[in-house]
């Protein structure tokens, strides 16, 4: 029987649920009936086991007889399982100017490839300095070079679009990482 105070994400426990009447359900998971809370609490005290609220919004609110410990160990583990389940996409950037040469082009193309396997976006960043500003649709077909030759592992999240002196677009993976 847990005394400590919960905190304000986890679930109220034994003399903390302040509602008169309860839906109460057995460790084993069979549903038990209504109760009056007081009396819900001494069939859990009966038991040994914590009187836990697990579903606060309902009408009654639903108190499960079990260990809370327990309870809260295996919300641990579930949590941790998932945290270590979810996948994080990165943004990987590839910056270019109107005037790269083709292999320098290929060269970030192969990087772009490779990050997109990996499950990450890509950011295609083209830079333009001085009369290169005048050019911008030079800019646009950079950026078109790259979807059109990753077509194949890349969606376009984010179409071309001046952000100050660069051209951004943003490219997604098609497949998830394996």
């Amino acid at each position: 029987m847990s005394q400590a105070v919960p905190e304000r994400d986890e679930p109220r426990v034994n003399e903390r649920i302040r509602v008169p009447r309860v839906l109460v359900i057995d460790e084993d998971g069979t549903k038990l009936g209504e109760f009056m809370t007081v009396d819900a609490l001494a069939l859990a005290r009966e038991r040994g086991l914590d009187l836990v609220e697990v579903a606060p919004n309902a009408r009654p609110p639903v108190c499960r007889v079990q260990d809370f410990g327990r309870f809260k160990y295996d919300k641990k583990k579930k949590d941790a399982t998932a945290r270590k389940n979810q996948v994080i996409v990165e943004i990987k950037e590839l910056k270019v100017r109107p005037k790269t040469d083709i292999h320098d082009f290929e060269v970030k193309l192969r990087h772009a490839q490779r990050f997109l396997e990996e499950g990450d976006k890509v950011k295609i960043t083209v830079r333009f300095r001085g009369r290169e500003n005048a050019h911008r649709d030079i800019g646009e077909e950079r950026c078109r070079e790259f979807s059109s030759a990753l077509t194949d592992l890349a969606v376009v999240e984010s179409p071309p679009r001046m952000d100050g002196k660069q051209m951004v677009m943003i490219l997604a993976p098609t497949k998830k990482k394996v």
